[in-house]
């Protein structure tokens, strides 16, 4: 059967939302053919099997989440300081936001993870390319602090990003701002 790679693609968003809105055990097939608005049977002529359908799930989460190569040039203008470190962070934190259910299928995919090895060696490797990646460019494009740096700046916004996501009222939305600017301030050196 000739697949369509734009319907594949429908699927695939497809996936991400019911991740997102039931979690991994309501991910089924139906519910993703239902959520395109496909005939039932779709998805299953499109993806051989839960896994492959996990896995897809998780390349679409990352494409989905990748900077606008436009916007991220535009801030690789600006004077490679803590300022523009601090753009950056502003910069993940709207994207992530205005794809709220593609990180929170991220999070049922790693919670998912936990229980199947497979998919856990699969996303390990996606998430540690990831970081290797953001890694090198943050060194390649000469900004303030070492691998340590990154890692913990990856690791703080990590978690500001889940409590910002599944539980807002705790910190509040008026103290995004000013907490992302106090995450870099405290971790990137000025210099």
């Amino acid at each position: 059967m000739v697949q369509n790679p734009a319907r594949r693609t429908a699927l695939a968003d497809a996936t991400v939302e019911v991740l997102a809105r039931d979690g991994a055990r309501g991910l089924t097939f139906r519910a993703v053919d239902a959520q395109a608005g496909v005939p039932s049977g779709t998805a299953s002529n499109y993806f051989a099997n839960r896994d492959h359908l996990l896995h897809q799930a998780a390349r679409r989460i990352h494409l989905r989440l990748t900077p606008d190569p436009e916007i991220l040039a535009g801030l690789l203008r600006g004077s490679r300081d803590r300022a523009l470190v601090t753009a950056l962070m502003h910069d993940l934190i709207r994207r992530i936001s205005a794809d709220r259910s593609g990180y929170l299928a991220m999070l049922e995919l790693r919670l998912e993870a936990t229980r199947r090895p497979e998919l856990r060696a699969q996303l390990t490797g996606t998430i540690r390319e990831e970081l290797e990646a953001n890694t090198a460019h943050h060194l390649a494009e000469g900004l303030p602090g070492d691998r340590e740096t990154v890692l913990v700046l990856y690791l703080a916004m990590t978690g500001l990003i889940l409590e910002h996501l599944t539980l807002p009222e705790v910190l509040g939305h008026d103290a995004l701002p000013a907490l992302i600017d106090t995450i870099v301030e405290r971790i990137v050196p000025a210099a």
